[in-house]
């Protein structure tokens, strides 16, 4: 018989892992350390074939919050669900196996939808940053309803998938993530939540989103774009409004073109604040990427021989 007086966590965590033994520990272990301790933790492991489950079943021999569940690949779309059904919280906090939750991201978020009830789903600003965890750029996101559904309603996704945190009810309510989304699912599901209810992002860093070049988000990007694109169209259809997509341009690289981009704006960013060693990695990442081009050269040349800025002091 089930004890109807056992507490329900407030939080249900969910996140589905696939081959991430990489980034695995040190994600799960920034959600063990969070300032708020009453969630539970429910994983997926979606068919991986490395040492994945291995490091999973270890975690939930250790923590009780840990639950783990075993299937056949099905992809996130469908795992994601499968954890909505059987989340026994208030609310749903997203996170993905190769991320790192600030420490107090919990209970800020908490905070933050018990004292807006008309919020649905709240995320929060976020560093990029590299596979050794060097912090590559900070986005700051919109914080308002308004500017968030503008975004949304343009094809841009406004609130970081693995930093939001969401009312079960309310998800449940629009039918969870649609399964004929492989990619930009959380777009579709972001902007199905903003029909009803509001959607808000907090001002304050609460993750550390990594950039590298095994991500779902890189590997797929040409796929997500004609997702979110579909995802509007049906948002504006839904709304009864003429909309205009927007996000047409690559936020993160998918080609040696692109890539040789980034690398360089990486290696700028980590060179004009004196961190020589990372500006010559980037270097020289953008001259394998495009080992013709000179503006690759340059930034080596620069990591390597030139006297780097010292950062100033506040």
């Amino acid at each position: 018989m089930t004890n109807l007086t056992q507490k329900r966590p407030l939080i249900s965590v969910i996140m589905s892992v696939y081959n991430n033994d990489r980034f695995l520990k040190i994600a799960i272990d920034s959600i063990l350390s969070q300032t708020f301790g009453d969630f539970e933790f429910l994983i997926v492991d979606d068919g991986s074939t490395d040492r994945s489950p291995q490091i999973l079943q270890s975690y939930a021999a250790k923590d009780d919050r840990i639950r783990v569940i075993q299937q056949a690949n099905q992809g996130v779309t469908r795992s994601l669900n499968t954890l909505i059904q059987k989340a026994k919280g208030e609310f749903l906090a997203r996170m993905d196996a190769d991320d790192i939750s600030c420490p107090t991201r919990f209970a800020q978020q908490v905070q933050f939808l018990q004292q807006h009830p008309e919020v649905v789903c709240v995320g929060g600003c976020y560093d990029f940053i590299d596979e050794a965890g060097r912090v590559l750029m900070h986005h700051q996101t919109a914080t308002t309803d308004t500017e968030i559904q503008q975004l949304a309603l343009t094809g841009n996704t406004p609130i970081n998938h693995p930093s939001a945190m969401m009312r079960r009810s309310a998800v449940v309510l629009v039918g969870g993530y649609d399964p004929s989304f492989k990619s930009a699912q959380d777009l579709d599901l972001w902007l199905k939540l903003g029909e009803v209810g509001k959607l808000a992002n907090l001002p304050e860093t609460v993750l550390l989103y990594r950039q590298h070049a095994q991500s779902a988000s890189e590997q797929k990007q040409l796929e997500q774009t004609a997702n979110r694109r579909l995802a509007c169209e049906r948002a504006w259809k839904r709304r009864g409004i003429e909309g205009q997509f927007t996000a047409t341009e690559p936020w993160r690289p998918f080609d040696r073109t692109s890539r040789h981009q980034f690398m360089l704006r990486y290696g700028w960013h980590f060179f004009n604040q004196g961190e020589r060693y990372a500006a010559i990695v980037y270097g020289l990442r953008s001259i394998q990427a495009l080992p013709l081009a000179i503006d690759g050269w340059k930034l080596l040349a620069c990591a390597l021989i030139k006297p780097v800025p010292q950062p100033t002091l506040n």
